[in-house]
């Protein structure tokens, strides 16, 4: 397996349950600016999330 480069540990949301699927689209929107240069320089990025809400924006809303 390649290396993949963490988004995590950070934010005190990191391993927050959202309350409403709003909450959490904004929490990935807001996550996104920390992507960007990874997948820009197409490094591996991953962010672990104990809400499944948040890993489905994520998984729409970035690029495999």
């Amino acid at each position: 397996m390649e290396n993949v480069k963490w988004i995590n540990g950070s934010y005190k949301e990191d391993n927050r349950i959202f309350d409403s699927e709003i909450q959490a689209e904004e929490w990935v929107d807001a996550l996104y600016p920390d992507f960007v240069p990874y997948l820009f320089n197409k490094i591996n990025v991953g962010y672990a999330t104990p809400d499944e809400k948040v890993f489905k924006y994520l998984a729409n809303y970035l690029p495999e």
